[in-house]
């Protein structure tokens, strides 16, 4: 296509006026703007809100963490110390509603049990001026196996409202049952509260762990906001009670606090604060009746007994049987990194207790409380008469081969084995998760026993392991 000469011409000629234009009046513009023959607008700068410091009605002396409502009564002879004497703010918070058990008041069983033992725990945490109580949303597994319990509380949303809570109340001490598997009640809920009050206490200071609690709000004031603005928080000291058929493992590992003392405001023995406390709990035997009776016959013998305590860490330093509060001042201390899960390194074929066993063993170590591990010598377990026993073991093959291991047991008389001898192949670089049940004999009385196994590899003995049993228990099902 031809285009005309003179059509070019006169299009450039237009376009170079249009330019033109708009330059002098670009020019005019910033002309009339430095003169003052244009009216520019200026921003009025306005006070913002205060940053507001968090909310010190929440602020804890000691956080409470356990499963039950009635196992604070666990320590109550130490808290009605701290909180008449030391004047020490306290918090409490419930793994679950204690939906599960007997009902010494009425026919209300699961969930309406529940409703009815939660109202219980606040009220008898009112008794002692206690307003803060939460629960975690669990429900009451009872057993022995911290693994089951974990699974039935939704182990991450438990943790995640813990973080919280510990954040929000942010506590220099917490008091829980101690993480381990020990002959006794030992309800692996117990368990769980333990487990999840060592996270959290490990976690809460850390911004990176479920940041969208220390996330500020984008309106505080607004009513749409997803983000919780609360602050991280590092606890200085943690300290572990038991339900252990035997308390002396824990004696000299934490401070001792006798309730046979009286306290100098209530003039009054804290046991018989500890009796009235616990009353509130009426549903079950083993608590409210039991106080109940005690305060009605004043047979206190079974409040006497001192609070022992175990010092599970301490980031402020004081001494292992000192008071709790001993080397803690005011303020925030800085965010302490525990050491983390490393893989346990085997060699060649061995064999370990699985379950919950080897989960604490490792959890232990990634949590810095090794020396949890020394409290018993020798693994435990509590099962009643004729009861059905499992027993987890691990046979770990760290070797290029496969290899066949030859699993066998040596029970006490009495004992049936139902399956668990065996052959038991396993290839390389594996571990194979056996599990071995016998039936518990019956016997007169409580009385310990010991159940043994001998694993054998190409004619060799590769391990041997453990545990002692103490039958004729009256406790939860193992």
């Amino acid at each position: 296509m031809k285009i005309h000469r003179g059509s070019l011409r006169k299009n450039v000629l237009l376009a170079l006026a249009v330019v033109g234009m708009l330059f002098r009046a670009t020019q005019a513009f910033r002309a009339a703007a430095q003169s003052g023959g244009l009216a520019t607008e200026t921003v009025k700068i306005s006070e913002a809100l205060p940053n507001l410091p968090p909310d010190e009605r929440f602020k804890a002396d000691i956080l409470v963490i356990v499963a039950h409502p009635d196992d604070e009564t666990e320590v109550t002879g130490y808290l009605a110390r701290a909180i008449y004497d030391q004047h020490k703010r306290v918090a409490a918070i419930f793994g679950t509603p204690g939906n599960g058990g007997g009902d010494m008041m009425s026919n209300a069983q699961a969930a309406a049990l529940g409703d009815v033992r939660s109202t219980e725990a606040r009220e008898a945490m009112a008794f002692f001026g206690v307003l803060h109580v939460w629960f975690l949303g669990g429900t009451d597994t009872p057993g022995q196996d911290v693994l089951r319990s974990l699974e039935t509380w939704n182990h991450g949303n438990a943790l995640w409202e813990a973080v919280r809570l510990v954040r929000l109340t942010r506590p220099e001490v917490i008091l829980t049952w101690l993480p381990d598997y020990v002959a006794g009640e030992n309800h692996d809920d117990h368990q769980a509260a333990a487990v999840i009050a060592n996270e959290a206490f490990d976690l809460a200071g850390d911004p990176t762990v479920f940041p969208e609690q220390v996330s500020a709000p984008r309106q505080r004031r607004g009513i749409a906001n997803l983000t919780e603005g609360l602050q991280p928080w590092q606890a200085k000291k943690i300290y572990f009670f038991s339900d252990s058929a035997n308390l002396e493992f824990l004696k000299g590992k934490g401070p001792e606090y006798n309730t046979t003392d009286i306290s100098p405001s209530k003039n009054e023995t804290y046991y018989k604060l500890a009796a009235e406390e616990m009353l509130r709990h009426l549903t079950q035997d083993d608590t409210g009746q039991l106080a109940k009776q005690a305060l009605e016959t004043g047979d206190f013998s079974y409040f006497k007994t001192p609070v022992y305590l175990a010092l599970g860490k301490s980031l402020v330093g004081g001494s292992t049987t000192g008071d709790i509060f001993e080397g803690i001042t005011p303020g925030a201390i800085p965010f302490a990194p525990v050491r983390g899960y490393r893989s346990e390194v085997h060699h060649g074929v061995s064999i370990d207790l699985g379950g919950p066993w080897a989960f604490y063993r490792e959890f232990w170590k990634a949590h810095n409380l090794d020396h949890v591990a020394d409290l018993l010598k020798t693994p435990e377990v509590a099962v009643a008469n004729r009861a059905d026993v499992y027993v987890p073991i691990l046979i770990h093959n760290d070797t290029d081969e496969s290899v066949e291991v030859t699993l066998t047991s040596t029970v006490p008389a009495g004992w049936k084995e139902v399956y668990g001898t065996a052959r038991y192949p396993v290839r390389p670089h594996e571990s194979y998760p056996a599990q071995v049940h016998y039936m518990a004999p019956a016997t007169a009385k409580p009385e310990w026993q010991a159940l043994s196994w001998n694993a054998e590899a190409q004619g060799q003995t590769v391990g041997t392991l453990t545990l002692r049993v103490l039958t004729d228990s009256p406790g939860l099902p193992q």
